[in-house]
Formats: C-alpha cells, structure tokens, sequence
C-alpha cells in the first residue's frame, strides 16, 4: 500500500468532504443568481496530485459542481474484484453517480493509475448517455508534454479534426474553463459517433515516479 504525506492525506480528507457538501445540489444549480449554470463534474485524478486538485476544485466550484472520490485512494483497490461489469456498476453507483461530465486532471503520473482508466471507462460507458469528457494539465505539468491516459488518449482527435474528448492546459480564466465543460457536456450527444470505450480494463498500475 502506498502511504502518502500528511498534507495529502488531509487533502484527500477534503476532497471527500467537498464531494459530501455538494451531493444534494442539482444539475445546472448556479453559485449566485447571477452566475451561470453549473454541470455536475466528477474529477478523476491521480491520489499524489490531492493537493493540487483540492486547490482547483476549490477555485472552480463558481463553474462546476465538484464529485471527487477522496481516502478511498489511498493507494489500495477500492474495488476488490475482477468482474468488469461490478466494476463498473460500482464506481457508477458510488462514485460517478449522478455526474453528466468527467474532468481528468492532469499530473505527471495521472496515465499510470488504474484507477483513472476505470473512472473513464465507465465515465464512457454511462447510460443512458456517457459523460461528456475532458482533460486539463494542473500547474505542476504546465509547459510540459505529461504522458495521458491511454483511454482518454484514443478520445483525442488529431490535430485540427474534432474527438470525443478535449485536452487543455491550465485555465487562464474561470470562463475558459466553464465553455470547456459545456463543450465536452455538448458532445454527449453531438460527438456520439466519436466515443471510443477501448479495450479491457488496466489490471495493475504502472511505474511512475514524480520527479
């Protein structure tokens, strides 16, 4: 098991308290009057980047409605089996639940935990209609090329055509970040046809050091 730092342990903490402070709130529910709606985002991300994904959930709740899976990542299975479809029932019903788009943030590991692999698949797999999806590089990686998911990978589109999926970098501006959600909430059904589930699911993490 892997034992992480005090700061993000705590992290990992709030993390889940946020996602306990926004359960009841509802699909499209605005900050203020003035504000403007908010889509349910759940932020899959790898456990070393708790601190920094706590920060930009905590400056972004103006935009979206936050759902994050907190100690369960811990470094251990959440899900202590190896039939896809409980899989996927369970990380819908107990972690994605009522989510209509999914944010992977992006860290320097980010591509080489399961974890992550199952959050997108059943992200994708969603019915009656996926999450809309998409990516966004946290200031560590910023300026850097960081490796991705291979799942959300074959989401992208090449260079000037159009995939299901989108990869930023960090947001300059709140309104960046909120046309990107409502981009990738859009293409749950105008980008239909261009959603690739992918293979079976990743077995085992892999190897990645943070440097």
């Amino acid at each position: 098991m892997v034992t992480y730092s005090s700061r993000t342990q705590s992290a990992l903490r709030e993390l889940a308290a946020i996602t306990r402070q926004y359960q009841s709130v509802a699909e499209g529910d605005r900050k203020t009057a003035s504000s403007p709606s908010r889509h349910k985002v759940f932020v899959s991300y790898h456990a070393v980047d708790a601190v920094e994904v706590l920060q930009f959930i905590e400056e972004n709740t103006g935009v979206f409605i936050p759902r994050a899976i907190g100690m369960e990542e811990d470094g251990s299975d959440i899900i202590d089996s190896t039939n896809v479809a409980y899989i996927r029932q369970t990380i819908k019903t107990k972690y994605l639940r009522d989510s209509t788009v999914t944010l992977v943030a992006i860290g320097e590991c980010t591509w080489a935990r399961k974890f992550v692999d199952w959050e997108i698949y059943t992200s994708l797999r969603s019915d009656p209609t996926p999450n809309g999806l998409l990516a966004v590089q946290l200031p560590s990686v910023a300026g850097s090329s960081p490796s991705i998911p291979a799942r959300l990978s074959a989401n992208l589109a090449p260079k000037n055509e159009t995939g299901y999926a989108n990869s930023y970098v960090p947001p300059a501006s709140q309104s960046s970040l909120g046309s990107w959600i409502q981009h990738a909430f859009d293409g749950r059904t105008s980008r239909s046809s261009l959603l690739n589930v992918g293979g079976k699911l990743r077995e085992r993490n892999s190897s990645c050091e943070p440097q």
